[in-house]
């Protein structure tokens, strides 16, 4: 599709634009569904003012105690902009004629009074709340990070928007409304930058969206299940986080972010198979650092699924390949097992994934002491009770250490799952049926879409433009541009400073 060009030439310039006058300021605000605009005496002909603001950003209290009640008790001297802003009993209030002032103090907050006699002066009165949505409870508590903010979306809608249109404070950013949901009439809210990301994806977005036929949305993660393009895939096609600064990476790097009231989660998509082991830390440290624990995670997952089907195809079929150190060792620690290797690693796995699964369940203190004490109990007495192997224990332990890398939970989930069958293809027909199962992996990857976008990019396609912050993460000067896959109207992210003189000491 061949790219339309938007308002917005990149990020950098967004506020430098061409004046605008305030009919277009309005047009455009009104694509938002949290955009408000009334008038307090309507169908007064004598009275004419219009009252305009985000509904997101402003506090409702200062509104209707220090705006609407102000100007009723005093209708009757209001004959200017100025009168209206002298009976305002407010420090910030102020009258201008640009309407580029108007948007930038409309996304900050503030509330636009209109007398339509003087419609070329505007009132602007900050009735921000800015305090609105940072609290202790609405930390994260799944994607926790050492480095970074700590703030993450809760399940009231109109928090999450002002948190939102605080780090995004452009009125290019849309937000649309959908109801969803036959008996709960769910709001649900589309989010995209206009003038950066591509028409075709917000589309597809909104006709998936409106497709819905539920009773009740619980969460956004039903309506992940239900627009992805492949429902029946172990996979996870759009990235479910609770992070801000996750989804605001995601909206300025083109992408759509869908949410539903009631949900603290936020789903992005289109999204790749590796934007799963992006962790929001690896943008907070420097590249080097963020590079190599980005790759760790990745090497973490291969060893994760492969490492117990290696032991029971190497112990069931290829003896051959081991050196001869190893034999005796092993030779030993399964002297006493009376099981075949598959059927002791299918038993270890399920014993790890009851003990992550009850202190799951459990309440944090209880959960913790019986992940620690359980695991310890449990896997030395299978090693004396000659259940299992002491050498098969650890590599499962460290399998299942090496899932915890997965920064988001229903990638981590899959990886749990993708275990159980290759163990058994192991068992069944070694080295062959590991062979089998990964070209079975890899056909169904390549076949993955999320909103008609391939899952494998830059892998397949292979797109060379996308490595800089995709298996590593390069420098800021070598990531400017977006995506090349998302099609953005908007190439450029940023611009970096060319001139870096130092100051000269003289």
């Amino acid at each position: 599709m061949e790219r339309q060009n938007g308002p917005v030439k990149d990020s950098a310039n967004l506020n430098n634009d061409t004046r605008k006058t305030i009919a277009e300021v309005f047009r455009l605000a009104r694509k938002s569904s949290d955009f408000h605009q009334f008038s307090p005496f309507e169908g007064d002909d004598t009275v004419r003012i219009q009252i305009s603001y985000y509904q997101s950003l402003v506090d409702h209290m200062k509104i209707n105690r220090f705006l609407v009640s102000e100007i009723q008790k005093n209708i009757e001297q209001l004959k200017d902009p100025e009168d209206i802003k002298n009976v305002i009993p407010l420090d910030d209030v102020k009258v201008t004629h640009d309407a580029d002032e108007v948007e930038k103090k409309l996304i900050k907050g503030y509330a636009v009074i209109q007398l339509n006699e003087a419609e070329h002066e505007f009132i602007l009165v900050n009735v921000n709340q800015a305090g609105l949505g940072h609290r202790q409870s609405n930390e994260t508590e799944n994607e926790f990070s050492v480095v970074g903010p700590k703030v993450g979306f809760v399940e009231n809608i109109d928090l999450n928007i002002h948190l939102l249109r605080q780090q995004i404070a452009v009125p290019e950013l849309v937000i649309e409304e959908i109801t969803v949901g036959s008996l709960s009439n769910t709001k649900v809210m589309i989010v995209y930058l206009d003038g950066v990301t591509n028409d075709q994806h917000v589309q597809t977005a909104r006709q998936r969206l409106k497709a819905i036929h539920l009773d009740v949305v619980f969460d956004s993660s039903l309506l992940d299940q239900i627009i992805s393009d492949n429902s029946n895939s172990p996979f996870p096609l759009f990235l479910s986080t609770e992070r801000v600064d996750r989804v605001i990476y995601a909206v300025t790097s083109g992408q759509v972010a869908v949410f539903a009231d009631g949900s603290p989660y936020f789903i992005t998509g289109p999204s790749t198979f590796l934007d799963f082991f992006i962790s929001p830390e690896d943008y907070y440290l420097p590249w080097v650092l963020g590079s190599f624990f980005r790759i760790i995670r990745i090497i973490s997952i291969f060893f994760s699924i492969f490492a117990a089907p290696l032991y029971v195809a190497v112990l069931t079929y290829h003896f051959e390949v081991l050196p001869e150190t190893l034999i005796e060792p092993l030779i030993i620690s399964r002297n006493q097992v009376p099981f075949p290797p598959v059927i002791e690693a299918v038993f270890l796995e399920l014993t790890i994934e009851l003990l992550r699964e009850a202190g799951a369940r459990l309440p944090t203190k209880i959960g913790q002491t019986l992940g620690i004490v359980g695991g310890i109990v449990i896997g030395q007495a299978t090693v004396h009770a000659a259940l299992t192997s002491n050498i098969l224990l650890i590599i499962v332990a460290l399998s299942a250490l090496a899932s915890f890398t997965t920064p988001i939970f229903k990638m981590a989930n899959t990886i749990r799952l993708l275990r159980f069958p290759f163990i058994l293809l192991a068992g069944i027909w070694g080295g062959l049926g590991l062979v089998a199962g990964f070209l079975i992996l890899a056909g169904h990857l390549l076949r993955l879409k999320s909103l008609g976008t391939p899952y494998l990019v830059p892998i397949f396609p292979f797109r060379t433009g996308n490595f800089a912050d995709s298996v590593i993460r390069a420098s800021f000067q070598y990531t400017t541009n977006r995506s090349k896959f998302l099609k953005p109207k908007s190439d450029k992210r940023y611009r970096p400073k060319e001139d870096k003189e130092d100051i000269d000491n003289e």
